[in-house]
């Protein structure tokens, strides 16, 4: 008796724990694009890159300016000026081809950077709307693959009406 007893209660506590239990969705991304800050930050990541590009041009600029002045006074060289001259040259190519490899990597930098502060904004928005309704848990839409997703506990749009950003017709 004892046992079905205490078996009803883990049961009960069950069924009560998964009753309070609240999930919903985000689509982060919808958000984003959306925000009228990310065309700030879209500008600041072009510059970023024009000025990556800049830099990129000085080097080499001054790499074949290295190379034709090699190429036009080689013969007045003694072997050890060669010797120097053609290290200072392939270090200056290893230099562009490091560039070059980080480039991308600098530009993701940056915009993660860049776009650290609008995804706060958007936590927070979801984080006092999913306080005030309960929510225990929130999968973000673009990276859980799930499979289903019942529409009416998407808080994609009530962060958006949080932060001011207008919601087109039928989406």
């Amino acid at each position: 008796m004892k046992k079905i007893i205490i078996l009803l209660l883990v049961l009960a506590t069950g069924f009560q724990l998964s009753a309070q239990s609240k999930t919903g969705t985000i689509d982060t991304e919808v958000i984003l694009s959306k925000m009228p800050e990310l065309a700030k930050v879209q500008e600041d990541l072009k510059a970023y890159n024009t000025k990556l590009e800049g830099e990129l041009k000085i080097k080499v600029d001054d790499y074949q300016a290295k190379v034709k002045e090699y190429q036009e006074k080689v013969a007045s060289f003694t072997e050890p000026m060669k010797k120097t001259k053609q290290e200072e040259i392939i270090g200056l190519e290893n230099d562009i081809a490091k560039f070059r490899q980080n480039g991308s990597q600098l530009v993701q930098i940056e915009q993660n950077r860049l776009l650290q502060p609008l995804y706060q904004k958007i936590g927070k928005a979801l984080e006092e709307i999913a306080k005030a309704e309960k929510y225990t848990q929130v999968f973000t839409i673009t990276t859980s693959g799930l499979a289903y997703i019942d529409p009416n506990y998407d808080l994609t749009k009530k962060v958006m009406t949080k932060l001011g950003i207008k919601i087109e017709a039928g989406k």
